[in-house]
């Protein structure tokens, strides 16, 4: 018996959520796929796309919980693929911004399997969009600076990160505390405006806003969970001025929404 041709792996990002932010690419992508392997983040009306005798793998990663090693993923996608099967890996968001996408590519490339990246919606720009946060604009903000709060190796540049415009931090729900006093002792100022935006586009999205100095408190007490995000800058002070916007942030019901103020109200 002949070997099977050798398939190819689709890095594809899901976007942040909603599953009105997948792009047809990915769409089409999953409805000829043998083989979907997908996080956690994953809405289900996304994994609907898959053709229904695709077989579904769920690798999904949760910080302090069990999840699949890293290079056990690299292995699962490799074998798939040297089996000649069309392979999704299904990615919240960007497989590129946060993602270990690049890891990935990295170890089909090393592996000679071939492999497409199809880019997806950031969280990073999307979950404040959708709490009616502009993460740039005209005369308040002119850059954006992405970072994680989860990282391992050298701690981050703090007095980069305190002189960024806008700062938009990711995995941030676990270390707000550590992460806004750092912030503040690097120079950022501690009345500045912030917003925690919790599951970003999905319907229970929830947003917190308060000064930096206020915001981890505020997060503590309204018992905020993954995945969330902090953004940090003027443009959160624009939200008041969009309602319509903020009110309507989640598709399927209204998102939750937790008014601004001190670590006292």
């Amino acid at each position: 018996m002949s070997e099977p041709s050798q398939g190819t792996v689709y890095l594809v990002g899901a976007g942040p959520g909603d599953p009105g932010l997948l792009t047809l690419r990915a769409a089409r992508l999953l409805a000829g796929a043998d083989t979907v392997v997908y996080d956690r983040l994953i809405h289900p009306e996304v994994l609907s796309h898959a053709r229904p005798r695709a077989r579904l793998l769920f690798v999904g990663k949760e910080g302090g919980g069990e999840s699949v090693a890293q290079e056990e993923i690299h292995a699962l996608l490799i074998a798939q693929a040297r089996l000649g099967r069309s392979v999704v890996r299904l990615k919240g968001g960007d497989p590129f911004v946060f993602g270990r996408g690049g890891e990935e590519a990295l170890a089909l490339e090393a592996a000679g399997i071939p492999y497409e990246v199809v880019p997806g919606v950031s969280s990073g720009v999307a979950a404040p969009a959708a709490a009616g946060i502009p993460v740039t604009h005209r005369g308040v903000s002119g850059s954006v600076t992405f970072a994680t709060a989860h990282r391992t190796g050298p701690a981050p540049d703090w007095a980069h990160l305190a002189g960024a415009e806008t700062l938009v931090l990711f995995m941030a729900s676990g270390r707000l505390e550590s992460v806004t006093h750092a912030l503040m002792a690097a120079g950022r100022p501690a009345t500045q405006p912030a917003a925690i935006v919790e599951a970003g586009t999905w319907a229970h999205q929830r947003v917190i806003e308060a000064t930096l100095a206020d915001i981890a408190v505020r997060a503590r007490q309204e018992a905020v969970g993954s995945p969330a995000l902090l953004v940090v800058g003027e443009v959160v002070a624009l939200r008041a001025q969009l309602p319509t916007l903020a009110r309507d942030a989640a598709r399927s019901e209204p998102a939750e929404t937790i008014s601004r103020g001190g670590s006292g109200s």
